[in-house]
């Protein structure tokens, strides 16, 4: 069971690497003309209404050399309303959010102007990503995460 869910899991996780590259992936990102380096300062904000189950991960260290410390991980985040995923970085746990319901806001380091995500948006979080979220809609935001962690004491945000 838990190698199906993992398998699904890695076809899940490679649509969405695909959809987040095609020509569909502009929605749901920094204006060009708002995109800038410390663009935002960190944010001291706690997390609240926000739920993280994590769905399945898979230890990386048999899929190649350059993975043996990482593991990819699958997780369902829901935020409720006025809910904020606290600041966060992505240094060294690049991710791909997939918004699956709602409409949620994303406050991040190298934008100028807050980013509209929206069901059916991909968001790309690399490397250069730091960054915040709030649900500022009146409804429940519900997202998929697909990451690779690093940090074992990560805290799932």
């Amino acid at each position: 069971m838990i190698k199906r869910n993992m398998s699904s899991a890695l076809v899940a996780a490679g649509l969405l690497a695909g959809a987040a590259f095609a020509g569909s992936a502009h929605a749901g990102q920094c204006p060009p003309d708002k995109l800038m380096a410390d663009a935002r300062e960190p944010m001291n904000v706690e997390a609240s209404g926000v739920s993280d189950n994590v769905l399945a991960m898979l230890p990386l260290a048999e899929e190649g050399p350059m993975l043996a410390d990482r593991k990819m991980r699958v997780r369902k985040l829901t935020i409720e309303s006025g809910g904020v995923v606290p600041w966060h970085s992505h240094g060294d746990r690049p991710a791909l959010i997939y918004i699956i319901e709602g409409e949620i806001m994303e406050y991040a380091s190298n934008c100028a102007a807050p980013i509209v995500h929206k069901a059916g948006d991909v968001a790309v979080e690399s490397h250069a990503v730091s960054h915040w979220w709030k649900n500022l809609s009146d409804g429940t935001v519900t997202l998929l995460s697909f990451d690779i962690m690093h940090d074992e004491s990560d805290d799932n945000m």
